[in-house]
């Protein structure tokens, strides 16, 4: 029991890093993404690679996971970011819905279909984190980095800029802030932290595939924003914690049967967005901490 509760916490962590990344772009620069489990992605094959090819350094394998997932999204949001609104959306649904069929067919990186397995656990100093307290314990401590490095940025200048884009563009680039330029460096600190989670995921389980970096993914991580609190500190946490538990929760429903519980699981994604758009349209946490 206390190793199925351990790895629920750990993923919990996983999960709450691509939520707080994910709302880092959606609620403060107003950035609509259905790509972010590209990066997640990303960040997964790249540590896996490192480990499998090279050393299972997690000091290495970051950075590397970081820049490359970083490079990427600049280089996809320098172009794209110039149309707005819904068109985003759609242009970030098309590179997610592309990056799963690379992920599925570059079989000499990413294994294909099969995906990769026998992933070395991650190291420090030659220390092998083995043992699933101490690499909770490892997700902990990042998740807590990324939540205070987050919020001193959204606190910053550069925040203060996010958010001025978000209420007005136009009024952004009257006061003659580079819009493209904020926007685009907003997006690679979202998809390199981002990367970040997929590191530890790939390091935590051991294997990978592309089952996990799908648009599934991406708007279940949407999800978790939008029902925690979209442009809140714990708001994106809060979701995480429990669109994670949620479909451990219904295993112990002994009335349902197991077949049924992607299906119910979906159902109950779908109400209950539908009951906070009716009665909470700011998430959760919304109407206490939303950001100005």
């Amino acid at each position: 029991m206390i190793a199925y509760l351990v790895n629920l916490a750990t993923l919990v962590c996983i999960n709450a890093i691509l939520a707080v990344t994910l709302n880092f772009i959606m609620g403060y620069a107003g950035i609509f993404s259905l790509a972010h489990a590209v990066f997640f992605g990303i960040g997964a094959y790249v540590a896996a690679f490192i480990a499998l090819q090279w050393t299972d350094s997690l000091l290495l394998q970051l950075p590397v996971a970081m820049l490359i997932a970083g490079v990427i999204s600049a280089a996809l949001a320098l172009p794209a970011l110039r149309v707005r609104g819904d068109y985003f959306v759609a242009a970030s649904l098309g590179f997610q819905v592309l990056a799963a069929t690379v992920f599925s067919e570059w079989k000499s990186v990413t294994g294909g279909i099969g995906g990769l397995v026998g992933i070395p656990p991650a190291s420090i100093a030659g220390h092998a984190f083995t043992d699933p307290v101490q690499f909770l314990g490892v997700a902990g401590v990042t998740l807590a980095l990324v939540v205070v490095l987050t919020t001193a940025i959204v606190h910053s200048s550069f925040g203060r800029s996010l958010k001025a884009i978000r209420d007005s563009e136009s009024a952004a680039l009257a006061f003659g802030k580079n819009v493209a330029l904020i926007k685009t460096l907003s997006v690679f600190y979202s998809t390199a932290i981002c990367a970040v989670a997929g590191v530890l995921y790939a390091d935590y389980l051991s294997f990978i595939n592309v089952e996990s970096f799908t648009i599934d993914a991406s708007t279940l991580f949407m999800a978790m924003v939008i029902v925690g609190g979209i442009g809140t500190v714990w708001g994106p946490i809060v979701g995480a914690v429990l669109l994670t538990l949620l479909p451990a929760a219904l295993t112990y429903l002994p009335f349902l049967p197991r077949t049924e519980i992607g299906s119910v699981q979906q159902m109950i994604y779908g109400l209950a967005m539908v009951m906070l758009m009716i009665f909470r349209p700011d998430g959760l946490m919304g109407a206490k901490q939303r950001e100005a």
